[in-house]
């Protein structure tokens, strides 16, 4: 899976849209002006950072040596996932899912339904 994949798929998303204006100049996706993805680089690879529920933070750390907290973003809700080959495409598919839904959530009703979601 490459990061230009994913960040497809990303934008794919009903009302997704790609925004560069932040300290570090990485490739952020947001919803409704809030973020749900972001396509950095850690370690010298890849990486996209995923918004994910405290829950289920540490269990994928533990299940997944290339999910790591998420570099310079609230570690207790955000996974950093490095592009190294050794995740199923189906995992990112279904990461990049939860975080667009859980972003989703918490927007206001009228923001969701000018989305269509």
């Amino acid at each position: 899976m490459t990061s230009s994949e994913l960040l497809d798929y990303c934008l794919g998303k009903p009302g997704a849209e790609q925004s560069t204006e932040n300290q570090s100049g990485a490739d952020q996706i947001k919803v409704g002006g809030v973020m749900f993805a972001m396509f950095c680089d850690c370690q010298g690879f890849e990486a996209v950072s995923l918004k994910t529920s405290l829950e289920m933070a540490g269990k994928l750390r533990a299940e997944h040596t290339c999910i790591l907290p998420g570099e310079n973003l609230n570690k207790a809700h955000w996974n950093t996932v490095v592009l190294d080959g050794s995740l199923p495409d189906s995992q990112f598919y279904s990461l990049i899912d939860s975080s667009y839904k859980m972003v989703v959530s918490a927007l206001p009703e009228n923001t969701r339904h000018e989305f269509g979601v």
